[in-house]
């Protein structure tokens, strides 16, 4: 049957499955009709030895002529040592965006924190939004130096090194991925590079902050006069174990073992549970906290997620009281600080933070047990409470008594 206007307007409407009709004047082409009654024009040969079959078009978008000028034309290409597919795949590609690279960035990178995937969201947001449609190919090292020179002026420096180092991931990503039918990337050249060649990379100066050991008094006198016992424990708990916020906010009563004196933060930063014994101050304050529970959550929030978020106008309360500024992860930078002065082991202290050491060949010969981290511990607390003046226990169990 010659595939023209008049057979296929004839042709029945298939059930079960699709049917196969073929032309018997150009070999290969052919007409495919589904269930559903729509028709659709294909082109079946042999590429580089493989049978393919290539999607001409439906019918009604081409008329039946039109259809099959495409596969003479097509038939031809390939006869001559083309691979249409390759052609179309390869064009598909060099036509990806911006935002379409960073949605298949997304769905490969499945460790991505959640912090991490918002901060990564709010760049394409806020700092990239107009970019999402470009494609990959259209962005240029020149573009990419204005655009992190006009985030840095206008956002900050800081702002504008984030943006630009997480478009960078996206290109690398891409320059892996998308490639020809030769295996040879599409993406050849990452243009974020410009502002390493250029040295123009702005220089933020990591935030060295942290609360002194004679400010400490001050600072729990502070934290004690909140009316939230909840923000209360939460910001002890923090300085005194070096805990990250959200491992904080989020430690759940399941973790916490009153018997062994234990906590665990789970799904870490670096992708592994981490334990810490509890020093005494800190196991008497979670039993306590532990009698008037309200879910699952240590430190239960308002919020959907049941936890608290950080409590920046209950901090903001503290250092009005006591003068002393801080965030929540000054905390953290405090607790390391302390640790040092104390001469505490490196190879403990990375344990008590949970800093990776893959790249530390000795650190892998030794097992540092919860136990042995016990002491250490117990020495930083013990530290923290002296300095804030707290070390006597009628003195610490009066404040204890004072939050609640």
């Amino acid at each position: 049957m010659r595939l023209n206007k008049t057979n296929i307007e004839t042709l029945p409407t298939p059930t079960g499955k699709p049917a196969f009709h073929r032309d018997d004047d150009l070999k290969g082409f052919g007409l495919k009709v589904f269930t559903s009654g729509t028709k659709s024009f294909f082109l079946e040969k042999k590429i580089n030895g493989k049978s393919k079959r290539l999607t001409l078009g439906g019918y009604g978008e081409l008329t039946a002529e039109q259809a099959r000028k495409q596969a003479v034309k097509l038939s031809g290409q390939i006869a001559s040592g083309g691979d249409p597919i390759a052609e179309r795949k390869e064009k598909e590609l060099k036509g990806v965006t911006l935002g379409q690279a960073f949605g298949d960035y997304l769905k490969a990178r499945k460790d991505l924190k959640k912090k991490t995937l918002e901060d990564y969201r709010r760049v394409f947001d806020k700092a990239l939004a107009d970019w999402n449609q470009k494609p990959l190919l259209s962005i240029t090292k020149d573009m990419v130096t204005k655009r992190h020179t006009k985030l840095g002026q206008e956002n900050g420096e800081a702002w504008a090194n984030l943006s630009m180092k997480v478009l960078r991931a996206v290109f690398n990503f891409a320059i892996g991925q998308y490639e020809d039918s030769q295996g040879r990337s599409l993406i050849t050249d990452n243009p974020v590079k410009r502002l390493s060649q250029s040295r123009a990379w702005y220089r933020v100066e990591r935030r060295q902050s942290v609360i002194k050991p004679n400010d400490l008094g001050a600072w729990f006198q502070g934290v004690f006069a909140l009316p939230n016992e909840t923000l209360k424990d939460y910001l002890q708990l923090v300085i005194l174990t070096g805990l990250r916020k959200n491992e904080a906010a989020q430690l759940k009563w399941s973790d916490v073992d009153l018997t062994a004196k234990t906590l665990t933060v789970r799904d870490t930063k670096n992708h592994s549970d981490h334990t810490l014994p509890l020093p005494d101050y800190l196991l008497e304050m979670l039993a306590e906290r532990k009698t008037k529970a309200v879910n699952a959550y240590v430190f239960p929030g308002t919020g959907a997620g049941g936890y608290i978020v950080e409590p920046r106008k209950q901090m903001a309360m503290v250092t009005k009281a006591s003068g002393i500024a801080f965030t929540v992860h000054d905390l953290r930078r405090s607790f390391v600080t302390f640790a040092e002065s104390l001469d505490i082991s490196a190879y403990a202290l990375k344990k008590l933070l949970n800093h990776s050491t893959a790249s530390d060949i000795t650190e892998g010969y030794l097992i540092i047990n919860i136990e042995r981290l016990r002491e250490p511990m117990q020495k930083i607390t013990d530290f923290v409470l002296k300095s804030a003046g707290l070390k006597e226990t009628a003195e610490v169990v009066q404040l204890k008594q004072a939050r609640g």
